[in-house]
């Protein structure tokens, strides 16, 4: 059985549509990176998981549950750090967990949650009004935890935080998965996602345009490997020699240096190849994987471009 399940989800508002027809399965144990732009419609689709949006058409499950009609079951089973949440300003850390624990008929201690989200007993005994936005993210990913969820929600989960906490983020992302949990993570800052998800979907004005590991992405896109070459001498060979092999493209000749995009990992060795038969000896070499940022904005720019041609 699939942690999430839609069927042609969509939102209307009006004449607007939020959410157009997404279909999506995430499967249980897996870490799924949830992208796109603001205003993507992401949100909007994790509000209608959570039954807190009713859908105008379409369907979504979570772990086999319709959200429409069994939607106390779901919350049962998922931990949510939304995106626009309220804390309340007079009560401490801690009793901000106790509340959870208690609503959730759980038996977790609440000081070892906040020593585990990075919270010292000093901020467990502070108001959440005086928290910063970092250590209110903290505590909102903690109460998030609390009874061992088996779904994860994170909205948009690294706002406010530092390096440090961007790193015990992941960490706790980590752990979660570890002992069984699935994630499903939300967000626009892209490399934070590269470093924890198995897939990704990307959602661009309301529509889930793709969803693949980043490997085929990679490949889906032909941004994937950049190789770097220093040369002893210029090579019998021009730019556009390169770029007809199979495989290289946009090749760029900076004096001893040469740079390429390869769609083919494999390819660099026959590049290498081709260099030295023309003449040049490869005195260096170093390859690069393409980050996040340069998929994702292939992709969104190959989408906008069939909207238009549309």
């Amino acid at each position: 059985m699939a942690a999430i399940e839609t069927d042609a989800l969509t939102r209307r508002y009006g004449e607007v549509v939020a959410v157009d027809s997404v279909d999506l399965t995430v499967e249980q144990g897996e870490v799924f990176g949830f992208l796109g732009p603001n205003g993507a419609g992401k949100s909007t689709v994790i509000n209608m998981l959570l039954d807190y949006t009713p859908p105008s058409s379409g369907e979504a499950r979570v772990f086999g549950h319709p959200t429409r009609t069994e939607a106390v079951d779901i919350r049962e089973r998922v931990g949510v750090l939304p995106d626009g949440y309220q804390l309340y300003d007079r009560l401490s850390g801690r009793r901000h967990l106790e509340f959870v624990v208690q609503a959730r008929g759980a038996d977790d201690d609440p000081d070892e949650i906040l020593d585990r989200v990075g919270l010292d007993p000093e901020d467990a005994e502070r108001n959440a009004g005086d928290y910063s936005k970092g250590m209110a993210q903290r505590l909102v990913l903690g109460m998030a935890l609390v009874d061992d969820p088996d779904l994860l929600i994170l909205d948009e989960p690294s706002t406010g935080l530092d390096p440090n906490g961007i790193r015990l983020m992941r960490d706790v992302i980590r752990q979660e998965v570890n002992r069984g949990a699935t994630v499903f993570f939300s967000s626009h800052i892209l490399g934070q996602v590269e470093a924890v998800c198995d897939r990704v979907g990307i959602m661009n004005e309301g529509r889930l345009i793709e969803v693949a590991s980043l490997d085929e992405i990679r490949d889906t896109v032909g941004v994937g490997t950049t190789l770097h070459v220093t040369v002893d001498s210029q090579p019998d060979l021009t730019i556009s020699d390169l770029e007809a092999m199979d495989d290289v493209s946009n090749v760029r000749a900076d004096g001893p240096e040469l740079t390429m995009s390869l769609s083919d990992s494999t390819a660099k060795a026959r590049v290498i190849s081709r260099i030295e038969d023309a003449g040049a000896t490869v005195t260096d070499f170093e390859t690069t994987e393409s980050s996040l940022e340069e998929l994702f904005a292939a992709l969104i720019d190959e989408d906008e471009t069939a909207e238009v041609s549309a």
